[in-house]
């Protein structure tokens, strides 16, 4: 079968990064390694190949390699023990003429190669003589089965392709359909069942997908309902690689009871709500009837289909919400946990500048664009697509829970009691702030206590504002200015500037820092009597240092520091 986890396709140069973009099109979740210097518009930059390539594949995960099949083959021969573990390994020619299966074959590899070779309307090339011969692997069935007992394949399919002829015994299409000598008093024989059996000589057995269990989710806790599970499939003599998914109610979506008894099987969580099941119930014998008749059971129930369970086309996942920061600016700063969300989420919400900033990451994703201001609509958006059980990323720049979109999306689960949200998992992940980036810039401005003010009075009256700066003034603290400037906003700056000036000198330096990490970027100190509306905009961070603030100039360049000594 086609290994679950998704591939990472390595890159050697610039040429090689639109066919790696075509060939991820069909592996959701797949990523784009690009060497350094040589490739731009990537996933993740790498410095040294040898080590990349050595990890993934230590870690298990497919790669494929648009390069020569020799140098993929020389970097990982120190590596090559077990064909069991080795994850699929496949090279593609810089030009997408040639796919090239080379380990792997236990874990899908050349299935794997198949759906490459169709991307690129070309030929995959391969080897297997039993896939050849055959016209399919036993050793790496299709999704919904599962070879119990590969350790007896390699004799079985030598035996075959010396002669010997084969009995199916149970219903399997992929088999019926191949080109498998079959007879029905062979020697051999195929078994496809879903009972837990004792393995015979001259005997491959196959688990189908068929059995689906329902739960409640009133199990006390996670180790009873992972012990009870277990259980109940011995008493019904049942293979555990037989079961599809585990499904429960909608309404037990977050419920770790559930998750962690799926987790203990290796398979997906499915969620039904009512009129899902309504639908379902209402059909002939079929998986997803005997999923929705499992499922409402009252404590843990087991259905068997008729045929294999696909989990992707019953029920619902549980829905997911990223609410994640991207950094100020350029991908560089954008963390490792953003861009995996990035490439796993199925939808994109955001301002339409911000869902631009991630670039190609943001391919192959529903965008849903909004106006800078429409931040409660927005949330509430985001919360109905994920209790749909889609995984949406809430994109903000900077840092989500700095003036940004975190507090918008827990403001309206607060504001609206909405009991489809309960399913929802929650995630934040934060990101670098653009008064971190200014200040990194510079030097440390924010080297001491600092804190952040937003001087939009859009959503607070200006005389909280100028409290707070007054008293963060007083306090002595180094001031971050957030939303400095508008078009209709002119005013405020200038009016920050003369209260802090109560408390400062005239030379206390002030740091703008504008379009940070994007095209254009500056960074320069003034003097706070230099502080007026024309030096900054919307795109502007402003540092206003403190008393101990120090202003310094080493060689070409000017530095900004807070001492945290105080003498």
């Amino acid at each position: 079968m086609i290994t679950k986890i998704a591939p990472a396709i390595v890159v050697l140069s610039q040429n090689s990064v639109t066919l790696a973009r075509q060939i991820i099109s069909v592996f959701p979740g797949g990523t784009v390694y690009g060497l350094a210097g040589r490739t731009s518009a990537v996933d993740v930059s790498f410095t040294n190949f040898g080590e990349t390539l050595r990890e993934l594949f230590a870690q298990r995960t497919p790669v494929i390699g648009i390069c020569a099949a020799g140098i993929l083959i020389r970097t990982l021969a120190p590596l090559l023990s077990d064909k069991r573990q080795e994850p699929p390994l496949i090279a593609v020619a810089e030009d997408g003429s040639a796919v090239i299966p080379l380990l792997g074959g236990l874990n899908g590899v050349n299935d794997l190669a198949r759906r490459i070779a169709e991307v690129l309307n070309v030929q995959a090339a391969i080897t297997t003589t039993g896939d050849i011969r055959l016209g399919t692997a036993l050793l790496s069935p299709p999704p919904g089965y599962h070879l119990a007992n590969p350790e007896d394949a390699k004799t079985f399919i030598s035996d075959l392709l010396a002669g010997a002829q084969v009995k199916i015994v149970g219903t399997a299409p992929w088999l019926s359909n191949s080109q498998l000598p079959i007879d029905p008093s062979g020697d051999l024989t195929i078994e496809v069942t879903e009972r837990a059996v004792t393995f015979q000589p001259n005997c491959l057995v196959y688990h189908p997908a068929t059995v689906a269990i329902g739960m409640s989710g009133t199990e006390e806790d996670s180790t009873t309902a992972v012990a009870l599970i277990q259980q109940l499939l011995v008493d019904a003599e049942l293979a555990p690689a037989s079961v599809a998914a585990i499904f429960a109610p909608i309404t037990t979506a977050a419920n770790p009871v559930i998750h962690a008894v799926a987790n203990s099987l290796g398979v997906p969580a499915r969620f039904f709500t009512s009129n899902q099941l309504e639908r379902d119930l209402s059909q002939g014998y079929s998986p997803a009837k005997a999923v929705a008749e499992a499922t409402i059971a009252q404590s843990p129930q087991i259905a068997i289909a008729s045929q294999p369970i696909d989990p992707n086309t019953i029920g619902q996942p549980q829905g997911r919400l990223a609410i994640i920061g991207t950094g100020p600016g350029g991908l560089q700063w954008m963390s490792p946990e953003v861009r995996e969300i990035l490439k796993s989420a199925t939808d994109l919400v955001g301002y339409k500048t911000y869902l631009d900033l991630i670039g190609a990451l943001g391919d192959g994703k529903q965008r849903h664009e909004s106006d800078n201001q429409e931040e409660l609509a927005r949330a509430k958006i985001a919360l109905d697509l994920a209790a749909e059980g889609r995984y949406v990323a809430v994109v903000s720049s900077g840092d989500p829970g700095i003036y940004a979109m975190a507090t918008a999306v827990f403001e309206v689960i607060d504001r609206y009691n909405q009991p489809a949200w309960d399913s929802v998992e929650i995630h934040v992940a934060p990101g670098i702030s653009a008064m971190q980036a200014a200040a990194a810039a510079i030097g440390a401005p924010l080297g001491h206590d600092f804190c952040a003010i937003s001087l939009s009075d859009i959503l607070k009256p200006w005389s909280i504002i100028a409290q707070r700066i007054a008293a963060a003034a007083a306090a002595d603290f180094v001031i971050a200015f957030y939303n400095p400037v508008s078009q209709e906003r002119t005013w405020q700056l200038t009016a920050a500037r003369d209260i802090l000036l109560q408390h400062r000198t005239p030379d206390t330096p002030v740091v703008l820092g504008r379009n940070l990490g994007r095209t254009g970027e500056s960074v320069k100190a003034i003097a706070l009597s230099q502080l007026t509306a024309d030096v900054a905009d919307m795109r502007t961070v402003i540092l206003v240092g403190s008393t101990k603030t120090r202003s310094i100039q080493r060689s070409a360049h000017h530095i900004v520091y807070t001492p945290r000594r105080y003498t």
